[in-house]
């Protein structure tokens, strides 16, 4: 499964220019999407990127509504409307458009962020924040009582012996 993990800190050049983490490069080689496909981030401030992954998971949450229905309209404009496709360059960098860089408050230094079917582009400062933040309130997520993430009961251990 091609998915994308971790993070990665760049630096950009003098021209702009950022290069994808190798890793992210290798699964968007696979997923076989020419360029990079990138949007702001709906929730964070941030960009979201990948390649078709990214965009089969946007066109299975657009078919969740209604077609020509004003949610599905609203949510195709959020995600489609500002998205961009950057082209990545025969050494893996690409440049971050002045529209991407002002969302994420990028300037000169970026990490880049495995979160599964896409990656995300931060401003490196943010993002120490928000994982801070991430591990924090899953930790205490995980100590609720009720979490859905608690182990369930299980049932008292059977002996699987020739004889029960």
């Amino acid at each position: 499964m091609d998915i994308y993990v971790s993070n990665y800190t760049n630096r950009l050049d003098a021209k702009g220019r950022v290069s994808i983490p190798a890793p992210f490069r290798a699964v968007l080689a696979r997923d076989g999407f020419e360029g990079l496909y990138v949007h702001p981030s709906l929730d964070q401030e941030a960009l979201d990127c990948g390649g078709h992954a990214l965009l089969r998971e946007i066109d299975g949450l657009l078919s969740g509504y209604t077609p020509y229905s004003e949610e599905r309209d609203l949510l195709s404009l959020a995600l489609m409307g500002s998205s961009e496709i950057l082209k990545v360059d025969s050494e893996g960098r690409v440049i971050l458009t002045e529209t991407l860089k002002t969302y994420a408050a990028v300037s000169n230094e970026v990490t880049f962020v495995g979160v599964g079917h896409k990656f995300q582009i931060w401003e490196s400062g943010r993002f120490r924040a928000r994982m801070g933040e991430a591990r924090t309130r899953a930790r205490d997520s995980l100590k609720q009582p009720g979490s859905r993430h608690a182990a369930p009961d299980a049932p008292p251990l059977r002996s699987h012996g020739a004889r029960e």
